[in-house]
């Protein structure tokens, strides 16, 4: 449905829905080639429902949640007792227990609202609907992060996308998976904004989406599990294009990242500042902030990575507008990447040794966000 209005539904551009579904399912594939387990929301809401009693049941009563039956109020009044039946919750259970689980999937993707006034002929009743449909649910990194510690939900910004963090933690709760907390208000974090470098450091950018507020809950209660949080602030740029870290940034290896070249030294108008957080001994953190006490201000991204011993690759704004930076790493430097020159660009630095595949992505690019937008760790070792 929202290609229907790519702008209001937070799309870049047109989409044509059929190509983006089979681009996706090639990169499923290509995921799956690499040996990774790859489950989408659909088939997660799915599973264990023609089997299971309580998987069914599970499903309804999620379905029930997103499907509202409104009367207008000056409507109520000519309605029978009889007729307040087939507006009521009783009524909806039984029309969502004779649907197949492919139809309740569909409700809690589009969210229906059924406007119901009496008609007084055939059946009695005239229905209107409106809907509220995810239209951005292929990007999967936005409603959590993964740490070490486990799946932290976040919370997001657009009201488009509001709904989507409870059902992703349902997904993960489905299936068995570690859910260690949740971003509160006026917390905001989106998985777009979180990397992780392994059990020492992580990066976590904020200013478009994500807050200070939301790494401080994380800090706090010590979600992230990481004895160092570079918090990389957007505070001159904070455009649509560049909403993310992941729009600007990437990790290819140990020793390896590619940047937005426009946003590098302490000249560029777009610059990214890092505030460094590092875990203490217990009760010697700066307040509010748990153990962790900061310990370095406003250092200039690039070269608080080559402070960290990262090879830094320079992406052209141009090609970042092309989805360049947006690449993912499935391990070991295995890099799926979405900008045909970027790809080749990481194939030739000197510093990168791994490999990269290309993958046309154009169709879900479309709607602002590329591989590493359209993917989700569900766990990382500790």
């Amino acid at each position: 449905m929202g290609a229907l209005h790519p702008l209001g539904s937070l799309y870049e551009r047109p989409v044509n829905l059929d190509v983006s579904k089979k681009q996706h399912t090639e990169f499923r594939n290509l995921l799956r080639s690499h040996g990774c387990r790859v489950l989408t929301v659909r088939e997660i809401l799915k599973f264990g429902t023609e089997r299971s009693v309580s998987a069914r049941l599970e499903l309804e009563d999620m379905a029930a949640k997103s499907l509202s039956y409104e009367v207008s109020p000056e409507c109520e009044d000519r309605l029978s007792k009889k007729d307040m039946f087939y507006i009521g919750e009783e009524y909806k259970k039984q029309v969502l227990e004779e649907m197949s689980s492919d139809q309740l999937v569909d409700i809690l993707l589009t969210n229906p609202t059924v406007h119901i006034t009496p008609s007084y002929r055939d059946t009695g009743f005239r229905a209107t609907y409106q809907f509220s449909p995810l239209s951005n649910l292929v990007f999967t990194r936005d409603q959590q992060i993964t740490t070490c510690k486990g799946i932290v939900m976040g919370k997001l910004r657009s009201p488009q996308r509001a709904n989507e963090v409870q059902l992703t933690k349902f997904c993960f709760k489905k299936l068995g998976l570690k859910i260690v907390g949740g971003i509160e208000e006026p917390g905001y974090l989106e998985g777009g904004d979180f990397f992780a470098a392994g059990w020492d450091l992580c990066f976590v950018g904020v200013g478009l989406r994500s807050n200070l507020e939301a790494c401080r809950q994380c800090m706090e209660k010590d979600w992230f599990g990481a004895k160092r949080v570079a918090v990389v602030k957007d505070d001159f740029d904070r455009s649509q294009d560049r909403m993310h870290l992941d729009c600007v940034f990437s990790i290819l290896g140990d020793d390896c990242a590619l940047m937005l070249e426009d946003m590098m030294g302490e000249n560029s108008p777009t610059r990214r500042l890092v505030d460094e957080y590092v875990r203490v001994p217990e009760g010697q953190g700066s307040p509010g902030f748990g153990d962790y006490q900061l310990e370095r201000e406003n250092v200039e991204f690039s070269e608080y990575l080559s402070d960290n011993g990262y090879h830094v690759l320079p992406i052209s704004g141009k090609d970042q507008l092309a989805y360049g930076c947006n690449c993912l790493n499935m391990g070991d430097s295995n890099i799926i990447a979405v900008h045909k020159d970027t790809a080749r660009k990481i194939s030739r630095f000197e510093h990168f040794h791994g490999n990269v595949e290309y993958l046309p992505y154009d169709q879900i690019t479309s709607m602002y966000g590329a591989v590493h937008c359209s993917s989700q760790v569900v766990h990382r070792e500790q």
